[in-house]
C-alpha cells in the first residue's frame, strides 16, 4: 500500500500556508489539488463546487484534463461526483468503472482512471462540495486514507464558504455556500429590518485543525466530554431546567448522546488522524448532520437538534467560549438568529441597535412575538436550519409582514426592500397624523383603542399612538424573564410604575396566566397530555391560593388612590370567577384591618376563553365588572385546533360563520347585561377582523402599538350600518340549496373594498 509523505499533518499545515499565501483564488486552488495528490500519492486530485442551481461544477484538477476546469458539470445524483454531492457520504472503488452509477465525461480524459475516492465537502451538514482522488490502478483505499481526505475536506469548506471562489465559476452563477437564499416562515411580529447576521448561539469555527500531540488532544476530548457530562447531570440534579432554556426529556436525551459509544469512538478516531479534538468534533457532527438531514424518519430529524446543541455545547468548553452571544457586544443593524429564544435573553440586547429576529421555532401567540412586538421588532420565525444557513456578518432582510427572510440578497433585492423601508416609515408617519382625532366611525360610532401591554417599555406607545389606555397588562411576564420568582415588593413596585406611567388612562391588569406553554423558568415542569387544556391561568391560582393572594395584596397596594381593574384567565364557569373574586376581597379585608391606603375603586372582570364560559354569559355578565376577550384561546378550543401547530392551525378561520357567532352572542348578552367587554386578542389589532368585531356591535379594542393606527385609519374610514346589515344577512340567512361558507373573509374584503375601506 503507498504511504502518503509526511502524512495528514504535515498536508494540512501545507495547505494551511497555501490558504494564507496572497495569491489569486484559482491559483491557490490549482497549488492546492496538485498538493493533495501528491499526499494521497495519487495520479488525480478534483475539487467539485456545488452551485446554487445544485450542480457540482469543476473547479481545479490535477490529473484531468485543465481544460475541463468549469466547463464539466454533474447534476446532483448524476455520476459517481454527484451520488456523493446527493448522499453526503464517502465513496471508495477499486474500480470505478464499474459502477452503475459511474458517468463518463469525455472532456476529463479519466478514463484511463480505476481507482476512486470521493468525500463530500462539509458545512454544519450542507454539502459545498466534493473532493475525489483517483489511480490509474485498481487501488483499495483504507478507512485510514479515507479518514485524511475528510480531514482535507473540513479546510476546504472554509475556504469555500469564505466566499473567496466567488466568481471563478459559469458567469451569473454563485456557489451553494454563499449563494443568496429566500426563506418563508411564521410573521410573528410586523415590520421590515435590513442588516447584518449575528448568531444567538454563535458556531465555533475551528481555525486550529492541526493536532501537534495527539495524546494531548485525545486528553483534552476526554475532559470536555467530562465536563459536558456533568454539567447535563449538575442540572437535571439541581431542578433549575427551564433556566436553562431545557426541558428535562431533551436534557435525557443529550446525557444519552453524551454516553453514546459509538459517537466517542468516532470522535477519538477522528482525532488520531491528526487534527486537534474540536475539529475531530466539529467533523463527526457535520457528518451526523449531513446524514440525519437527508433521513425521511421524523425521529431522526428531530434528534437532529439534539446533536446540534450537545456538540456546541462540547465545542464551546474546548475553546473556552460563552455558549450566548455577548449582547452588550451587538453591532449596528444586528438581526440575531437563533434556534429559538426566551423573552428574557431578547431583552438583554441593545435595542438601539437591534433590527430584527429569526427563529426556527417559536408560535405567533408565544412571548417571544409578544415582548418582540412590545419593542416593535419585526420576527420571522419557523425558518427551518437557518442557523446553520447563515454565517456570521452575512446580510439578511427580515420581512415581519409577509413572513419571509432573505439571506445574502442581491442588489436589486436589497434596493427593492430599501424601497419598502422607505414606504412603511411614509404610512406610519401618515398613521400618527391620526394620533389625536377621535375613534369615531363615519356615522359617529365611539370605539376605544386601547394597547395590550406585560412591560414597562410598552408605557410609551401611549403618547405614540394615542391609545386610550391599556386593555391587558400581562402581569406573567414579569415572572417569565426573571431568574427567580418575584416577591410581593418587586411585584408592587413593578404595579406602581405602570399606575405611574399610565397617568390618567385606565389599565386593566390580568392575574398570572402560567402553565401550558408559559413556564416559569424556576417551577418545576408538569408533564401533561394537552398543557393547552391542563393545568393554567385561573385553575393554578385556585389550586396554588397563596400565588394569587400574593399578587392580589402586590396590586391593591400599588393601587392606593386608583381604579384598580383586574381580570382573571380562562374562566370556565361563574364559579371559578367568584371564587377568584372572593380571594382578592380577602386580601382587601385584610389591608383594611392593617389600616393601609386602599384603591379609590376595584372592578373585578374575566375573560372569555373557554367555550363552556359561552352558555354562562348571561350569568357572568351580571355578576363580573366587565369582560374581556381573548380571541387566540377561545378559538383555537371553538376549533380544537392548536394555534402553534402547522398542521392544524390554519384549517379554521376567526372569520368564520361559527367563530362570528360566538362573537356576536357574547356582544349582544353584555350589551343586554350593561357589561362593558373588551376584544384583546390578536383579532382586535388585524384591520379586517376589527372591522367584523365593530360591526358584530364590539366597541372596545385593544392590540399591539403597531396595530393602532391602521385600525384606526380603517374605523375612520367606516360606515357600521351597512356593514352589520351584511353580517346579520350573512348570520342569520339559512338557504338549503346554498353550502354554509368556511369563512366570510371574501364577503368582507369586497366590502371593505367597494367602500374604500383601508384594510
Amino acid at each position: 500500500m503507498p504511504s502518503a509523505p509526511g502524512g495528514p499533518r504535515v498536508l494540512l499545515r501545507r495547505l494551511r500556508e497555501i490558504m494564507a499565501e496572497p495569491v489569486p483564488a484559482q491559483a491557490r486552488l490549482d497549488r492546492i489539488v496538485v498538493l493533495i495528490a501528491a499526499n494521497m500519492v495519487s495520479e488525480v486530485c478534483s475539487l467539485y463546487v456545488m452551485r446554487a442551481d445544485d450542480t457540482l461544477e469543476l473547479y481545479a484538477t490535477e490529473g484531468l484534463n485543465r481544460e475541463a476546469v468549469h466547463q464539466t458539470k454533474l447534476r446532483v445524483g448524476e455520476g459517481l461526483v454527484g451520488l456523493i454531492g446527493e448522499s453526503a457520504e464517502p465513496l471508495a472503488l477499486s474500480d470505478a468503472q464499474t459502477h452503475p452509477a459511474f458517468s463518463y465525461k469525455p472532456e476529463t480524459g479519466e478514463e484511463i482512471y480505476h481507482g476512486f475516492m470521493g468525500v463530500p465537502v462539509l458545512r454544519a451538514g450542507n454539502t459545498l462540495g466534493v473532493l475525489v482522488v483517483q489511480n490509474r490502478t485498481y487501488r483499495v483505499y483504507t478507512e485510514e486514507e479515507i479518514e485524511a481526505l475528510q480531514t482535507t475536506a473540513m479546510v476546504l469548506a472554509e475556504l469555500i464558504s469564505s466566499g473567496e471562489l466567488t466568481g471563478l465559476g459559469e458567469p451569473g452563477t454563485e456557489t451553494v455556500a454563499r449563494r443568496p437564499l429566500h426563506c418563508r416562515g411564521l410573521a410573528l411580529a410586523d415590520g421590515l429590518g435590513l442588516g447584518h447576521a449575528v448568531l444567538h448561539e454563535p458556531r465555533v469555527v475551528v481555525r486550529n485543525i492541526i493536532a501537534s500531540d495527539l495524546d494531548a488532544e485525545l486528553a483534552r476530548l476526554d475532559t470536555a466530554i467530562a465536563d459536558v457530562r456533568s454539567s447535563i447531570d449538575e442540572m437535571l440534579e439541581r431542578g433549575d431546567i427551564a433556566h436553562q432554556g431545557d426541558h428535562r426529556d431533551v436534557l435525557e436525551t443529550f446525557r444519552m448522546f453524551a454516553n453514546d459509544q459509538g459517537w466517542l469512538r468516532r470522535l477519538r478516531e477522528a482525532v488520531r488522524t491528526g487534527i486537534t479534538a474540536e475539529a475531530a468534533v466539529d467533523r463527526v457532527q457535520s457528518d451526523n448532520r449531513a446524514r440525519l438531514m437527508r433521513s425521511t424518519d421524523p425521529y431522526l430529524r428531530e434528534r437532529l437538534h439534539d446533536l446540534d446543541d450537545l456538540t456546541n455545547r462540547l465545542l464551546h468548553r474546548l475553546v473556552g467560549r460563552d455558549l450566548v452571544a455577548e449582547p452588550a457586544g451587538l453591532p449596528e443593524n444586528a438581526i440575531v438568529v437563533a434556534r429559538a429564544m426566551g423573552p428574557a435573553a431578547l431583552l438583554d440586547y441593545d435595542r438601539k441597535r437591534l433590527r430584527g429576529l429569526v427563529l426556527e421555532e417559536g408560535g405567533e401567540t408565544s412571548h417571544i412575538a409578544i415582548v418582540a412586538r412590545a419593542l416593535s421588532i419585526p420576527v420571522v420565525s419557523g425558518v427551518e436550519n437557518v442557523s446553520a444557513l447563515v454565517e456570521a456578518g452575512d446580510a439578511l432582510i427580515v420581512d415581519g409582514d409577509a413572513g419571509e427572510v432573505q439571506i445574502r440578497p442581491p442588489a436589486d433585492i436589497q434596493s427593492s426592500y430599501a424601497v419598502k423601508v422607505r414606504l412603511r416609515a411614509r404610512r406610519q408617519a401618515q398613521y400618527l397624523l391620526l394620533r389625536d382625532r377621535p375613534s369615531r366611525t363615519l356615522d359617529g360610532v365611539e370605539v376605544t383603542l386601547q394597547l395590550n401591554a406585560g412591560l414597562l417599555v410598552d408605557l410609551p406607545h401611549l403618547e405614540e399612538t394615542g391609545a386610550a389606555g391599556v386593555g391587558l397588562f400581562r402581569t406573567e411576564l414579569q415572572f417569565m424573564i426573571a431568574e427567580r420568582m418575584p416577591s410581593a415588593k418587586d411585584q408592587q413596585a413593578l404595579y406602581a410604575e405602570v399606575f405611574a406611567g399610565m397617568g390618567e388612562r385606565p389599565v386593566t391588569f390580568r392575574s398570572l396566566d402560567i402553565g401550558g406553554d408559559k413556564l416559569l423558568p424556576y417551577m418545576p415542569r408538569i408533564e401533561e397530555e394537552n398543557p393547552a387544556l391542563g393545568w393554567r391561568a385561573i385553575r393554578i391560582a385556585l389550586d396554588r391560593p397563596a400565588l394569587l393572594r400574593i399578587q392580589a395584596r402586590a396590586l391593591l397596594k400599588a393601587a392606593a388612590g386608583r381604579h384598580l381593574r383586574l381580570m382573571f384567565p380562562m374562566v370556565a364557569n361563574t364559579g371559578e370567577f367568584l371564587r377568584a373574586k372572593a380571594l382578592v376581597e380577602g386580601e382587601l379585608d385584610y389591608l383594611r384591618r392593617q389600616s393601609a391606603a386602599l384603591p379609590e375603586h376595584i372592578s373585578m372582570g374575566a375573560m372569555v376563553e373557554v367555550p363552556s364560559i359561552l352558555f354562562e354569559i348571561d350569568t357572568i355578565a351580571r355578576r363580573a365588572d366587565f369582560l374581556s376577550v381573548g380571541s387566540n384561546d377561545l378559538m383555537q378550543f371553538l376549533f380544537a385546533a392548536d394555534r402553534d401547530n402547522k398542521l392544524v392551525s390554519g384549517r379554521f378561520d376567526a372569520l368564520s360563520p361559527a367563530a362570528l357567532r360566538a362573537l356576536r352572542l357574547i356582544a349582544e348578552r353584555t350589551g343586554e347585561a350593561g357589561c362593558p367587554v373588551t376584544v384583546c386578542g390578536e383579532m382586535a389589532g388585524r384591520p379586517l377582523d376589527a372591522m367584523a368585531l365593530i360591526g358584530l356591535g364590539l366597541r372596545r379594542l385593544s392590540m399591539s402599538a403597531a396595530s393602532v393606527g391602521p385600525v384606526k385609519a380603517m374605523l375612520l374610514a367606516l360606515d357600521t350600518r351597512p356593514l352589520s346589515e351584511l353580517l346579520a344577512g350573512a348570520l342569520n340567512g339559512y338557504d338549503p340549496e346554498d353550502p354554509a361558507p368556511d369563512s366570510l373573509r371574501p364577503k368582507l374584503l369586497a366590502f371593505a373594498e367597494r367602500h374604500q375601506i383601508p384594510v
